[in-house]
């Protein structure tokens, strides 16, 4: 049965292990590919939606179960450098030198698009997103399935990305035929997003792979406009995930931003003062916090979340979008964020809170 919107579809799961891949189950996920149906997938950033990259009406399905607008241009993800040629018109030097160095793996570029590729992967740009996933659930399904596969991250649109089946499952059951669960994702953050038809390269969603593992990759800088920061909406989706809301839970979620994240600065309890202030009319609030921070705000009598320390912002970026999924679940009636220094991942962080927040933001200084 295919996931064509028009009905409730009998999803299944499959359970993988990627440590010992089955790849029976997976020729069956694979055979729903092939048939023009929607598969959920694993990938070592997020959970993705998957289909036929050259099947219109399948991609179709994609846009019906996500609720998402058909302007939004689609990631093609590939088993290697050898299914780029039926998916982008031309790979310039940079693009060979980046490939090189991060597939697979999280990064995504946008290329040059094949004309043979359908409208709805590309919302008619003349460019194409594309990446090699680092995950062997993934690469398996996509060789298995002969051909590369079109995923944008699985969940309804506007709301958090999916880090585990169970995201996917509260968002998606019903709407797409398979959905294949391997556990927790490694970086729980998306790909970086990185134009490679400019120059210099642009970044156009900071994610897994820093600006500067990509700078130093170049031996150049590469362009960081406002909008990669999430200071900006987009009118144009120049690639997947610029132009609408993202990331955003139910709860509403106000953004705490500074220029010295340092216990010395006093920002933490600026922190404070605006949690107990939103806190005055009888609401619920709690405040989702660096480890560094977090005894100072529950000493407050605030409760609080730990995202993981401001010396490991891995962790921190891993945990964002289960946060954000779990404020939901939790008897609060709206959250205070911390904000990070934007170097490396936090870069990454600060594009993702500052959307889920609505661009709800507080500057103290």
């Amino acid at each position: 049965m295919r996931a064509d919107g028009s009905r409730p579809v009998r999803t299944k799961v499959l359970r993988v292990d990627p440590r010992d891949v089955d790849e029976q189950k997976l020729a069956r996920a694979a055979s729903v590919v092939k048939s023009g149906g929607l598969v959920v997938f694993p990938t070592e950033t997020v959970y993705g939606l998957g289909a036929d990259s050259r099947n219109p009406e399948a991609l179709l399905g994609i846009f019906r179960a996500k609720g998402r607008p058909h302007d939004n241009p689609l990631i093609v993800h590939l088993t290697g450098v050898d299914m780029l040629s039926g998916v982008a018109s031309e790979i310039p030097p940079v693009a060979e030198a980046l490939i090189g160095r991060f597939w697979p793996g999280p990064l995504t570029l946008v290329l040059r698009a094949s004309p043979s590729l359908p409208r709805e992967v590309t919302a008619g740009l003349p460019t194409v997103a594309v990446r090699c996933p680092a995950h062997p659930v993934a690469l398996k399904l996509i060789e298995l399935s002969g051909t590369p596969i079109a995923a944008p991250s699985a969940n309804l649109s506007g709301r958090p990305s999916p880090t585990r089946a169970e995201h996917v499952i509260s968002d998606l059951w019903g709407l797409v035929d398979v959905i294949i669960d391997s556990g927790d994702t490694l970086y729980g953050v998306e790909s970086t997003i990185l134009d490679v038809t400019r120059d210099p390269p642009v970044l156009l969603r900071p994610g897994a792979v820093t600006v500067e593992d990509l700078e130093n990759a170049l031996g150049a800088e590469i362009s960081v406009p406002e909008a990669a920061r999430g200071l900006l909406k987009s009118d144009v989706a120049l690639s997947p995930g610029m132009k609408y809301r993202h990331y955003a839970p139910q709860k509403p979620l106000v953004l705490v931003e500074s220029d010295d994240y340092t216990e010395g600065s006093g920002y933490p309890g600026k922190v404070i003062s605006i949690a107990k202030s939103l806190a005055s009319g009888g609401r619920k609030v709690v405040v989702l916090a660096s480890d560094d921070g977090a005894d100072l705000y529950r000493s407050s009598g605030l409760e609080t979340v730990k995202l993981g320390p401001r010396s490991n912002l891995f962790e921190v970026a891993r945990s964002v979008f289960s946060t954000l999924r779990m404020l939901d679940e939790m008897d609060v009636d709206v959250a205070v964020v911390e904000g990070f220094e934007e170097r490396g991942l936090g870069l990454t962080i600060m594009n993702r809170l500052r959307k889920a927040s609505g661009h709800t933001v507080i500057h103290v200084r």
